[in-house]
């Protein structure tokens, strides 16, 4: 358990020790230098959905499209695109797990990273070895979880919302940023 928070009842005035455990992990910004240590500027280059994008993206990923638009800056060096770094959301358990993904400026993933995890359990998708999967994967890639993508132990649910969210952000290069 990572923290303690404390909370009154004003109602009995009693102070009840209940857990949180929401970690981040790292910032927007000591992410994407993570991810781009090259670049030199991250320009905000966010999308709007239109109802014809949502829906070719969830026909390309199989995934349901529940974002209006999509969290996106491209990643330049001395002005020339280097490739495209995105946030996105996904249910773990219960709780929303804040991650992004590097692409390539051809699409490919570069990397993954794990900003917020709030759950209690299954953190190790943190891990490097697990993250790494994803690796040189493209929107024409087919993988699963347990197809193509190892699934964690205690983690299982965390795993394969991470998963179908990064075939997600896939379509969506393919049909928005391409």
């Amino acid at each position: 358990m990572s923290h303690i928070a404390r909370w009154l009842i004003p109602a009995v005035g009693i102070i009840v020790p209940l857990p949180s455990y929401a970690v981040q992990y790292l910032s927007v910004p000591a992410a994407q230098k993570e991810c781009f240590p090259e670049c030199d500027q991250f320009m905000a280059a966010h999308i709007r959905f239109t109802p014809a994008q949502s829906q070719a993206i969830e026909a390309r990923s199989g995934q349901k499209e529940l974002l209006r638009g999509q969290e996106v800056w491209r990643a330049l060096k001395m002005g020339k695109l280097q490739g495209y770094f995105i946030v996105d959301y996904v249910i773990g358990k219960h709780l929303v797990i804040d991650y992004a993904i590097a692409l390539s400026a051809a699409g490919t993933v570069k990397q993954v990273e794990i900003l917020d995890y709030r759950e209690s359990y299954g953190g190790e998708i943190r891990s490097p070895d697990w993250r790494k999967q994803f690796i040189g994967k493209t929107p024409q890639s087919h993988f699963a979880l347990n197809d193509g993508i190892t699934n964690i132990s205690g983690a299982t649910l965390s795993s394969r919302h991470v998963t179908e969210g990064v075939r997600r952000v896939l379509a969506t290069y393919e049909v928005c940023l391409k």
